[in-house]
């Protein structure tokens, strides 16, 4: 069975709510209608969705669902139960006000700190006890998330706030600086830190092979899946496989 995809829905209701039909570089290119990637070069057989003691909630500039190049959607692909909604600055989604009101969520923003007030800035996740961590990611471009942080809803609201170790390894999209990471790979920073290991690796992975096969097919190169990504997805799946037949032998014995 198909997985959800909240960042998928977001495209498909844009698309009908769309006056003509949505033109950027590369919508000529036939693409997997999940993944947005040259379907020669789709990765969707890398996905290896999970769950989380962690919750993300994607709020999203009106153009990033529509981006093929988008890395929020992968998070949604690991994690289904991510959320995603468009921001509106004076007139947010009624269901996002909701879920941010929710009484088993505790909200925190993923921005650097160093852009809001010393109080509300936080280096871990805590949450009072009986509460899920509603991690909030700002998915645009960088003036579009400094923006989209300035929004009255959010305000007062923790921030949790991460310093890159790494230069990013997205290169399908130019950044403001070299320390800007795609939203992907901050989600996977966001796990790590929250204690969710596998799914950090798993997300971090995917991120991975999405940027290769994307590359790949935008340059019209040789499909490949032999780095090490694709064999740690591989390995995942055949782990997956063992376990579900020595189930199902326990069951007949």
């Amino acid at each position: 069975m198909t997985q959800p995809n909240a960042v998928l829905t977001l495209r498909t209701e844009r698309l009908a709510l769309a006056s003509k039909p949505f033109a950027a570089r590369g919508a000529t290119v036939p693409r997997c209608p999940r993944c947005q990637i040259a379907v020669e070069h789709c990765c969707c057989a890398w996905a290896r969705p999970g769950q989380s003691h962690l919750r993300f909630c994607l709020l999203m500039h009106h153009k990033e669902p529509m981006k093929p190049t988008n890395t929020g959607r992968l998070i949604a692909e690991i994690l289904p139960d991510t959320a995603a909604f468009c921001w509106d600055r004076t007139e947010p989604d009624p269901a996002l006000l909701a879920l941010l009101a929710d009484p088993q969520y505790q909200p925190m923003i993923v921005f650097p700190g160093q852009y809001s007030t010393p109080e509300r800035v936080h280096e871990t996740i805590a949450v009072p006890t009986g509460k899920t961590p509603l991690l909030i990611l700002l998915d645009g471009t960088w003036k579009q998330a400094r923006r989209m942080f300035q929004s009255d809803y959010l305000a007062g609201l923790p921030v949790l706030s991460i310093t890159p170790e790494a230069l990013s390894r997205y290169k399908l999209r130019s950044a403001a600086h070299d320390h800007q990471l795609a939203t992907a790979e901050v989600a996977a920073q966001v796990l790590a830190i929250g204690g969710d290991q596998r799914n950090a690796q798993v997300l971090d992975a995917f991120f991975q092979v999405f940027s290769q096969r994307y590359y790949a097919g935008k340059r019209q190169l040789p499909v490949t899946a032999d780095t090490e990504p694709f064999a740690y997805l591989e390995n995942l799946a055949d782990e997956l496989d063992s376990r579900r037949a020595l189930i199902r032998s326990s069951w007949s014995g």
